[in-house]
């Protein structure tokens, strides 16, 4: 696994992605929905960065901001020191080049292929815009990779219904490398595939960031799976990173409630070990009305008075691991 101890790649400074919610007869935007709500993360050369959190707390928002298949409302992203978002929108070249090196591995490989168009002419698709005109250069670009993801040159004739959930996941990963990206947002890329598929697609995903020398976003909900490929952890909870550290130190020590509460939860393979389960009560606050102070303090088997008036800061915590918690001081 790449250390992930270059430069900085990924830069993201206060990004926020709301969705307005539009209602009466002139559709006026009658709320927010804070999808992502001021995240900070850094992504270094070579690292695979794991964003962990439940269903719906922001996590693939974050991912499709950073490539600007969502617009998001304010902050900022900067990737090799050039700004993804530019102030002059209609600097087309600049966000074609910043196409190319950033890709996307999506979480249902089905639904992102199109069923009327052979694999081969899919996973091309990206060298023909991006100027690799010649269709015989391009055919035998696509068969190398194809082979580089595990299938078969012949695969390339065929249609994605044709093919299993593991078969069209490494179908994804060949379109997402076609163009050698440098930077790559796995997407639950797992998520939808049986266990003895995932450890495979896990696998072929540590493989190619070596070979190819790639930086990952990998977004799950599984920490067995991101504590497999990551080397370090951000833990997202309701549009906000509460806890960001090394993957050997949140395993060992989480500090925040929350982390704590999804650590319990992960199966133990040894029947004669038992683990204390923090079970969390109630519900996911809405993002159209989030809780004022910490979010997670109405849920929150630990929280003080304080929790429910004071936004607690991200912060420091020491030895790199930076939390935000009234508890940890």
């Amino acid at each position: 696994m790449t250390n992930g101890n270059g430069a900085d790649l990924v830069v993201v400074r206060e990004l926020k992605t709301y969705f307005p919610v539009r209602s009466g007869v002139l559709r006026r935007v009658s709320a927010q929905v804070k999808a992502v709500d001021g995240v900070s993360f850094v992504i270094k050369r070579g690292e695979c960065l794991g964003l962990v959190g439940e269903s719906g707390c922001g996590k693939t928002t974050v991912g499709r901001s950073l490539l600007r298949l969502v617009e998001p409302t304010a902050g900022s992203v900067r990737f090799d020191d050039v700004d993804v978002w530019p102030k002059a929108s209609a600097d087309t070249r600049t966000l074609k080049r910043l196409r190319r090196e950033m890709q996307i591995i999506f979480q249902d490989p089905y639904s992102s292929l199109d069923p009327r168009v052979p694999i081969g002419e899919s996973v091309g698709e990206g060298l023909l815009i991006h100027g690799l005109r010649d269709g015989r250069q391009r055919h035998r670009a696509v068969l190398d990779m194809l082979c580089r993801v595990g299938l078969e040159e012949y695969h390339a004739r065929r249609y994605p219904h044709e093919f299993s959930g593991g078969q069209r996941q490494r179908i994804g990963i060949a379109r997402a490398l076609a163009l050698r990206p440098r930077f790559i947002v796995c997407d639950e890329p797992v998520s939808a595939l049986d266990v003895s598929i995932q450890s495979q697609v896990l696998n072929l995903l540590r493989d190619l960031q070596e070979e190819f020398g790639l930086t990952y976003l990998f977004i799950a909900h599984n920490l067995s799976v991101v504590e497999h490929i990551s080397n370090r952890v951000a833990v997202m909870y309701l549009g906000k990173i509460v806890e960001l550290t090394s993957r050997e130190e949140l395993f060992r020590a989480p500090l925040h409630p929350y982390t704590q509460a999804l650590m319990s939860a992960i199966p133990i393979p040894d029947p004669t070990l038992k683990r204390e389960r923090i079970v969390l009560k109630g519900d996911v606050p809405s993002p159209l009305n989030p809780p004022a102070g910490c979010r997670f303090h109405t849920r929150c088997p630990k929280a003080l008075d304080l929790c429910s008036a004071e936004e607690p800061v991200f912060q420091e915590a020491g030895g790199g691991h930076s939390v935000a918690c009234h508890l940890v001081a």
